[in-house]
This record gives structure tokens, C-alpha cells and sequence, in this order.
């Protein structure tokens, strides 16, 4: 990414960023908000957050979670949770919305799971762009043997738009 300075509008890149960020707070979970948006030439085809399935309760609403009850540790058994991820909640927007994801970007928070990262392939995403890291070694050989672009963003460079 470029260096931000404050006479320079912000990139498409540090906008649909930004929008992740925003879309995260929308998140009902109680453990981790993740925001996710998918680009593609330039325009916003698609966001998700974390959380339960439509029409099912959330976590946050009913103050209980799942996998904290088992006391799950993260980056594991992400079958035994409530919540469905960003990721996978914005590829299905593209799906109900008729938007085809290949070639686009996926602009998310946090890193893919290898469960997601296995879903961004196969809807064949070329780029993802994210701000923070998440412990998944699987998810990187795989993106990488794919060859997916995964590029990390700093806040120190986001923040400086008042992200």
C-alpha cells in the first residue's frame, strides 16, 4: 500500500479496509467481531460479519457462548460455534446477490481460518488485504499453494485516516 499522507484521498483499498472495520461491529459474537467486504474493480459487491444464522439466535443476545461454555480454544473446532465467519457470510451475500467473487478482493479484519480460506479458493478470490493475524498455519500453506495474494495492512497506516 501507498504511505498515506493527508492531502491524498485514501485508496479504494484503505476505504473497503475501513468498511470492514465498520461492517465488524455489526458482528454478535462475543468473543471475536470480524468484518468482511469483497471487492471487485473497484466496487463493493459484497460484506459480511460474524455471527448466528439468520432467523437464529445470537450469542450476544442471549450473553452465552458456546464455545467459551466447552472452553474451546480458538483456531479450533470452529464446527462446535453458533456463529458462522465474515468470510463465509459475504461469499453467500455474493451468491444470493448473483455477484461472482472471482477475481475480486477480500478486504477482512482478521486473517482467514483455514475453513474459510478453503471457500475463498474455490470461489477464486485472488487477493485478500487484512488487518489483524490469526494463528492458522493450514489456512497460509493453503492460500499460498493457491496462489492468493495475502497482504497484511497496519493500523499506524490506517489510523492516520482516522480509521
Amino acid at each position: 500500500m501507498r504511505k498515506l499522507n493527508k492531502n491524498i484521498r485514501p485508496s479504494l483499498d484503505e476505504v473497503f479496509l475501513k468498511i470492514s472495520k465498520v461492517f465488524s461491529e455489526r458482528s454478535t459474537c462475543l468473543r471475536r467481531k470480524v468484518g468482511a467486504v469483497i471487492a471487485k474493480n473497484g466496487i463493493m459487491i459484497s460484506s459480511g460479519y460474524n455471527g448466528a444464522p439468520r432467523g437464529c439466535s445470537n450469542c450476544c443476545d442471549n450473553s452465552f457462548c458456546l464455545r467459551d461454555s466447552f472452553k474451546i480454544k480458538s483456531g479450533s473446532n470452529h464446527e462446535l460455534c453458533r456463529g458462522s465467519h465474515a468470510e463465509i457470510n459475504a461469499l453467500v451475500q455474493c451468491a444470493l446477490n448473483n455477484s461472482s467473487p472471482e477475481g475480486a478482493t477480500l478486504y477482512c479484519t482478521t486473517f482467514p481460518c483455514s475453513y474459510c480460506s478453503k471457500a475463498i479458493i474455490n470461489a477464486k478470490i485472488k487477493k485478500i488485504i487484512y488487518l489483524d493475524d490469526y494463528n492458522d498455519e493450514l489456512s497460509l500453506e493453503l492460500l499460498k499453494e493457491a496462489g492468493i495474494e495475502v497482504i497484511k495492512v497496519y493500523y499506524n497506516k490506517l489510523n492516520k485516516l482516522g480509521g
